[in-house]
């Protein structure tokens, strides 16, 4: 294979002796995590919310409390080793808020009182049945319970009642059992529903009167972030889109991996979708505390925060849409987009104001009547859309379609001029025609304006696929490049897109409007002038 005619040469570069491997010569050390890094982010976490650091001190508060019961002799005495039901309640039924706290408190005591009635009743059934039946029915009795309470704490409407199912299959598997070896029952059901309500009634009263934190309050501040969070990334949103040249267009598949790292945007109205389950959560919790701070009257309303947050959801599903538009493949021109610039700027500006205004009012408990924030919210919108229906030609007109007075329009009403666009494709066109039929063009050296006109046609196109690449190609029809001038005219009409879903995000928002104005009525908002 030394040259001859046919053969195919390989030349294999090995590596010297005395070249060592990179691998070889740097040992593979893993990272360890400093302490002092750990500390840190202890404290920042602890920073972030203090209320964490109170929850984990009443916790621990709570269980020496309930300790001392068992160190000191003389309520051991009384209570035995049963007292220990006493720490274990407190482990369980101590819960963030006062509200979760309460109602894990209602489930744990309800499903006691019903195991221990249950094992009694139990019990003495078995017993009157004689010796040999007595452990047969005491087993069937297990199986019975354990199959029901599983079975009914699966069904929808008693879901929120969960724990409290289980606490009744395993108060009355303990109480059964060791009452059937122990011989009383009753006494032994008596001392650890003692033991179960000295856990409950210490974690009710730490919990209430040492720093408590109220699950209402925290409903409440969640849902006014959400609002001005909805806020903020709708104004960063459209404003990043606007002010984009793509000149830069990462790649998104990197992006996307990272979830949008760099876009504050983007995390703030994720956060707001994501939201629902905690929103559910602490209305549930606040369904159980009594009234305090601001909320001062019995039953406040707090499934409506739910419903509230449910419609501002609702919002956040355009904010999100138009986020996508931001990154999508398919862009509209810059100067394009700088054209109806100002209408865009003005509708989203409004509704940006009406949505802290909402957050405002439903932070202070007052309610003031949005009817002028509305009104010029749709004015804004029907002149951004007005002026799109006025200019509509720019999204649709083709190619060939380019009369003197489109072309006149165009320099009056807009800022930027798409005939250079136009004569561009021209002239591409007639030198892909020139080439096909001149096969033995000389090749010339690319001047300025040809660099920055394939430039502009790769700036404002897709496919991302440079026009120019087909220039030279004599295989290449003519009616390629007109059909790739068409895809790029057509990116204008992603500019359609956004401003669609901008209008519909101020449709929603007169719901949000009414589902506050509920909220303030329920809740007997003050109302304001």
């Amino acid at each position: 294979m030394n040259g001859k005619k046919g053969s195919i040469r390989i030349d294999i570069c090995l590596p010297s002796k005395n070249v060592v491997l990179e691998a070889v010569k740097k040992p593979i050390t893993e990272k360890v995590p400093s302490p002092w890094n750990w500390l840190r982010d202890v404290w920042e976490f602890a920073r972030q919310d203090t209320n964490r650091v109170t929850f984990a001190l009443k916790v621990g508060l709570a269980c020496l409390l309930v300790s001392l019961l068992i160190l000191f002799r003389a309520p051991y005495a009384i209570f035995g080793t049963n007292i220990i039901w006493s720490i274990l309640t407190v482990a369980i039924m101590f819960e963030y808020t006062v509200g979760a706290t309460f109602n894990r408190g209602f489930n744990r005591a309800l499903g006691s009182l019903l195991a221990g009635l249950f094992a009694v009743i139990v019990i003495q059934v078995a017993m009157s049945s004689g010796h040999t039946a007595e452990p047969y029915i005491i087993g069937f009795s297990i199986f019975l319970i354990g199959a029901v309470t599983s079975f009914m704490k699966l069904w929808p409407s008693l879901v929120p009642y969960e724990y409290g199912f289980r606490v009744i299959l395993l108060t009355y598997c303990l109480i059964i059992v060791s009452g059937y070896r122990m011989g009383n029952p009753i006494r032994t059901m008596m001392d650890r529903l003692y033991s179960i309500g000295i856990g409950g009634l210490v974690a009710v009263l730490v919990n209430v009167f040492i720093c408590p934190i109220w699950a209402g309050e925290q409903l409440h501040k969640e849902l006014v972030d959400n609002f001005n969070s909805l806020a903020d990334s709708l104004e960063e949103c459209v404003k990043k889109y606007l002010s984009g040249d793509g000149s830069e267009h990462p790649d998104f598949s990197k992006i996307v991996i990272d979830d949008f790292p760099d876009e504050v945007a983007f995390r703030k109205c994720q956060a707001t979708l994501n939201s629902s389950a905690k929103l559910d959560s602490l209305a549930n919790s606040a369904k159980w505390e009594p009234p305090h701070g601001k909320f001062m009257h019995f039953f406040y309303p707090w499934a409506e925060y739910v419903k509230v947050g449910n419609v501002l959801r609702y919002c956040a599903y355009e904010v999100m849409a138009l986020h996508g538009c931001v990154h999508s493949e398919i862009q509209a021109p810059y100067d394009l987009r700088c054209a109806f610039r100002s209408e865009i700027l003005d509708a989203t500006n409004q509704a940006a104001e009406l949505l802290r205004s909402l957050a405002k009012d439903v932070n202070d408990l007052k309610w003031s009547l949005q009817a002028s924030l509305l009104k010029h919210l749709h004015v804004s919108t029907k002149h951004m859309q007005h002026s799109i229906d006025l200019h509509s030609y720019l999204f649709t007109a083709s190619h060939e379609d380019n009369s003197a007075k489109a072309r006149l329009k165009t320099a009056r009403l807009v800022s930027f001029n798409l005939k250079d666009f136009a004569k561009q494709c021209d002239k591409t066109e007639s030198k892909v025609t020139v080439n096909t039929t001149a096969p033995s063009a000389p090749m010339q050296a690319e001047s300025y304006h040809e660099m920055m006109q394939r430039a502009q046609m790769r700036l404002h196109s897709w496919p991302s696929r440079e026009v120019g690449e087909f220039e030279d190609d004599k295989s290449v029809a003519t009616d390629l490049i007109q059909s790739m001038c068409a895809l790029e005219r057509t990116t204008a009409l992603s500019l359609v897109t956004f401003t669609s879903l901008l209008i519909e995000f101020v449709a929603r928002l007169d719901h949000l409007v009414e589902a506050v104005e509920i909220l303030a009525t329920m809740a007997r908002f003050k109302q304001q002038q």
